[in-house]
């Protein structure tokens, strides 16, 4: 893996930043070399945000982001979206609900497939949170896919995990 892109990652080089989540999502050849050349700076708090389908993830993620920038802070968020059955990538519909912090230079917007993975989440998604870490944001938000009463995974790679449900979700046993 080459120096020069964990140099510009770690110097919060985008670019670069996107390019080092593609390798390891798709467990490009040396990507474990570059998770085990990653360098923390920052202790950046992940925030899992998960639910059923329609519930308001992406409008609480809008709304905390919008809190978060008012502090000054730096917030990457990762939108784990079904996976296209076309191209096997993300549908990208978490990412256009998100569309107003697109140019904000504060905030990192990534969505992931969840190829068929269980519980919500990407088969990745704990080396892509680590390259987020590494890149030195404050904040990590993880949108899963939307889930229901057996999708967890969340709550072990979270350091706080919101569930968001609607009014008709059931009693307080089940939730």
């Amino acid at each position: 893996m080459p120096e020069l892109l964990l140099n510009q990652l770690h110097t919060g080089d985008r670019k670069a930043l996107a390019r080092c989540l593609t390798l390891v999502e798709n467990s490009v050849e040396g990507y474990e070399q570059l998770l085990q050349n990653l360098h923390f700076t920052k202790n950046a708090a992940v925030v899992g945000i998960t639910g059923p389908p329609g519930a308001g993830k992406s409008t609480l993620i809008n709304a905390l982001v919008h809190e978060l920038l008012q502090q000054n802070k730096q917030v990457a968020i990762l939108a784990i979206d079904p996976t296209s059955p076309f191209n096997y990538g993300a549908l990208l519909g978490d990412r256009i609900r998100m569309s107003e912090h697109f140019t904000n230079p504060h905030v990192f917007i990534r969505s992931m497939a969840s190829r068929g993975s269980l519980g919500g989440l990407a088969p990745k998604i704990y080396e892509a949170v680590d390259v987020l870490k590494a890149a030195g944001f404050d904040y990590v938000i993880v949108e899963t896919v939307g889930v229901g009463q057996s999708e967890v995974e969340i709550a072990g790679l979270a350091d706080t995990t919101v569930v968001v449900v609607v009014p008709e979700a059931g009693d307080e046993i089940q939730t």
